[in-house]
């Protein structure tokens, strides 16, 4: 259930009933970049059962700028069924090696260890990993880069007219009109955006925050298209 481009938890804990088993939040979510807040999600943990497995899938929580966003990894308390999802293919750009991690009470962690695949990470992935968790410099100008592509293309929107929502993640969504459109056009120019229709947008495109030069040439492309 959402309060616009906001998940709305308090809905959503309203709507819990005998037949709920489990619920899937991602924090800040994707395709709109959004985040639900600290007192939101404390509201909502106080209304959940103690039955029903909550899973926040927080990939993109490197991102955030909102001081109120809420760390869900400081909410395991050993009694909730609590699952908090992570990955290395966001901030640390490892995405081709397909690695996460999932925090949990040790016997969730259990029977997901009797379903999963057992050579589910390879070696190189591995290395690839440990690597990544060391390269600090490369995290903190990944932040960098994408915070001031951020500002430039909130600001390049605003000029345009074009609107927008705003973003915790690397990633905006944008209202361009149709969409499907929108996402041809753009791909003939050689810019790669995502049609957000099969999410319920049609109006929108996803577009991810690149290097400055490459947010200058969509803005480029838009300008044209639109």
């Amino acid at each position: 259930m959402r309060d616009g481009f906001e998940f709305d938890l308090d809905a959503i804990a309203a709507a819990i009933d005998d037949n709920t088993r489990i619920i899937y939040l991602g924090n800040p979510n994707n395709p709109t970049g959004t985040i639900y807040r600290r007192d939101a999600w404390k509201r909502f943990l106080a209304k959940v059962p103690q039955r029903v497995v909550i899973v926040a899938d927080e990939a993109y929580f490197e991102f955030v700028r909102d001081g109120e966003y809420p760390d869900s990894m400081q909410d395991h308390d050993g009694t909730r069924l609590l699952i908090t999802l992570r990955t290395f293919s966001k901030i640390f750009g490892l995405a081709g090696v397909r690695v996460g991690y999932g925090v949990a009470r040790p016997d969730i962690i259990t029977l997901l260890n009797k379903v999963r695949q057992p050579f589910n990470i390879t070696s190189l992935a591995q290395v690839a990993v440990a690597a990544g968790m060391d390269d600090i410099d490369h995290v903190n100008n990944t932040l960098r880069v994408n915070r001031q592509g951020m500002e430039y293309l909130e600001a390049e929107f605003a000029r345009l007219k074009i609107a927008f929502v705003p973003s915790q993640a690397n990633f905006i969504l944008a209202e361009v009109g149709d969409g499907r459109a929108v996402f041809d056009k753009l791909l003939h120019l050689g810019v790669i955006v995502r049609p957000m229709h099969g999410y319920g947008y049609p109006r929108h495109v996803r577009i991810s925050v690149g290097l400055p030069e490459e947010n200058r040439r969509l803005v480029e492309a838009l300008e044209k298209v639109l």
